[in-house]
């Protein structure tokens, strides 16, 4: 394949009057600023609409009750299986709120979440909209770390492609609308790495801040762990580049490799520095009793996890985590249940998830990285991480959700802008039509992000027949079954079986398990979750096929009429 067409730069104004280029570069630079101004605009009322409608998904009360118990008590004791900054962060939007809770009675984190929440007097609707606010505008800030990385590699047009692939990206709208770990933690180590590429020109200037990126990273989620040795080895590439010389001598190397080697020292202890700090910030004192029973790890995984230089309450987290990766889940994929984790299964949900022009972007955005001369430096920066993330998130034991991949979209927006190096007309057609076509299917499934599919599998209202959990039914939409039951089915006996982490009779949602009642009993509306209905058995299974189905509340709840 010739790569002729590829080229360095554009200069648009060449030729031109002086007067008359400077009036083309600021109405140029108006222009970028107002596309950036757009696709970070609507963005934000996507998220913004979205926190507003969705309740309580499963796991945002854990880190809700536990970012108000960092608040109060500057106590670690909830919540040990993930560090402390993704919920400080969470906490930042609590702050200033009144909340009511006693923690002297509140139990185990699920029913801390669960009462400060529902049982403490304080209104959930506004307390999860004041906890996801935080995480928005970090989504935001992400956004702009994308738009910078890929302006450095190819330009302001390709920065404004990756900033829109971002921006319209159905999965990182879903969970950057929610108070949750996963936009947090993959953004940090964009952030990291973005820095650490800056590096090559200026590393005092970039390392610094690139170790504190990846520190914040792996203290907001130990998904993220896999990437430290990763971006370590990069700093120490970053330094030997901005070193090169033309000296071929054995002392100059030897001086450029103890520079390298220093670097990543260097991004290593700040990256731990900040680990330490997030901990110390919940508890000066860093004192912690593991309240439930910590699994004993052992072989290597012990040895790692051992060795870590980071607080106890850290390493038991991670005993915590392998403990769960050491667990049999059950899963779900293109229809099928199993028992354990399949290993192709984030590869398909990504498939499945993807906006079609999305991933056809990533795809020949990868291959012109890889290709092009000019932007194979970068590769090891955008493409390694990415595949090393991908690569441990498919090993893991857990088959719900693309979450545990929310670097993807991120990472390869950036690999997708060097579609603008190729010098055919063809091809900026192509990348802008499908930049439309991303655009179009993200506006088209407002405000249903969470269970969004794209074309190829039926849209969201099918996504459910092919994955579940957080792929589509987290618990997000009791809300608006509430209003759907008032408005449409007033006064009828309901029986609900609902996977989540709200509480259905404070909606006014009051009803009955089905599962706990004889068949011939269960008669009026039959409500279920899609993940239920995708791992209903025995009775649940008999209900459902025994009924008709009459309605679907968000592409996640599913109505159903007995008689």
């Amino acid at each position: 394949m010739q790569w002729t067409g590829v080229i360095d730069s554009v200069n648009p104004t060449a030729g031109k009057p002086p007067g008359r280029i400077e009036r083309l570069r600021r109405h140029r630079r108006w222009l970028l600023t107002l596309a950036v101004a757009v696709l970070l605009v609507q963005m934000a009322v996507a998220m913004v609409t979205t926190a507003v409608e969705q309740t309580p998904t499963i796991d945002e009360p854990v880190y809700v009750g536990t970012a108000e118990v960092y608040l109060r008590e500057h106590s670690l004791r909830y919540n040990p299986e993930h560090p402390p900054l993704g919920k400080l962060i969470i906490a930042t939007g609590l702050a200033f709120t009144p909340v009511h809770l006693d923690t002297a009675s509140a139990g185990d984190q699920t029913a801390l979440g669960r009462r400060v929440l529902y049982e403490s007097g304080n209104d959930p609707w506004r307390l999860m909209l004041r906890a996801r606010l935080p995480v928005i505008a970090l989504t935001l800030l992400f956004g702009l770390v994308v738009l910078a990385f890929a302006r450095d590699l190819v330009g302001t047009v390709g920065g404004v492609v990756a900033l829109a692939l971002y921006a319209f990206s159905p999965d990182v709208i879903a969970h950057g609308s929610l108070a949750t770990l996963d936009v947090p933690a993959a953004g940090f180590v964009l952030t990291s790495v973005w820095l650490l590429w800056r590096a090559r020109r200026r590393p005092r200037g970039y390392l610094p801040a690139a170790g504190a990126a990846l520190g914040a990273a792996v203290a907001t989620k130990m998904s993220t762990l896999p990437a430290v040795p990763v971006l370590l080895l990069l700093a120490a590439w970053s330094v030997w580049s901005a070193r090169r010389t033309d000296d071929p001598t054995p002392r100059v190397a030897v001086r450029r490799l103890a520079l390298a080697g220093a670097a990543a020292l260097a991004v290593a202890l700040v990256a731990v520095a900040v680990v330490w700090a997030a901990y110390l910030a919940v508890d000066p004192r860093l004192r912690w009793t593991a309240r439930e029973h910590v699994p004993a790890v052992h072989g290597l995984r012990g040895l790692a996890v051992d060795w870590l230089p980071f607080p106890e309450a850290y390493r038991d987290g991670m005993r915590i985590q392998f403990g769960f990766e050491n667990t049999t889940w059950r899963g779900f994929l293109l229809g099928r249940q199993y028992d354990g984790s399949l290993w192709y299964y984030l590869p398909v949900a990504l498939l499945v998830k993807t906006p079609l022009g999305m991933l056809a972007l990533w795809l020949a955005g990868a291959v012109v990285m890889v290709a092009v001369p000019r932007l194979r430096p970068a590769a090891p920066y955008v493409l390694v991480p990415t595949a090393v993330l991908l690569l441990a998130a498919m090993g893991g034991a857990r088959n719900f959700g693309v979450r545990y991949a929310l670097f993807m979209p991120m990472f390869l927006a950036v690999a997708a802008a060097g579609m603008v190096l190729i010098r055919r007309r063809w091809a900026h057609a192509v990348t802008a039509a499908l930049v439309l076509f991303v655009a179009a299917g993200s506006l088209h499934t407002y405000p249903y992000y969470l269970p969004y599919s794209n074309e190829a599998f039926g849209g969201p209202s099918k996504t459910h027949l092919r994955l579940h959990d957080a792929n589509v039914d987290w618990g997000q939409d009791l809300g608006r079954l509430a209003d759907r039951l008032r408005q449409r089915y007033p006064g009828e006996k309901i029986w609900l079986v609902y996977k989540g982490s709200g509480v259905p009779s404070w909606y006014g949602i009051h009803a009955s398990d089905p599962r706990k009642a004889p068949t011939n009993q269960v008669r009026g509306l039959l409500v279920v979750s899609d993940s239920s209905v995708a791992k209903a058995e025995g009775r649940l299974a008999a209900l459902i096929d025994s009924s008709e189905q009459i309605d679907e509340v968000g592409h996640s709840i599913t109505i159903y009429r007995r008689t």
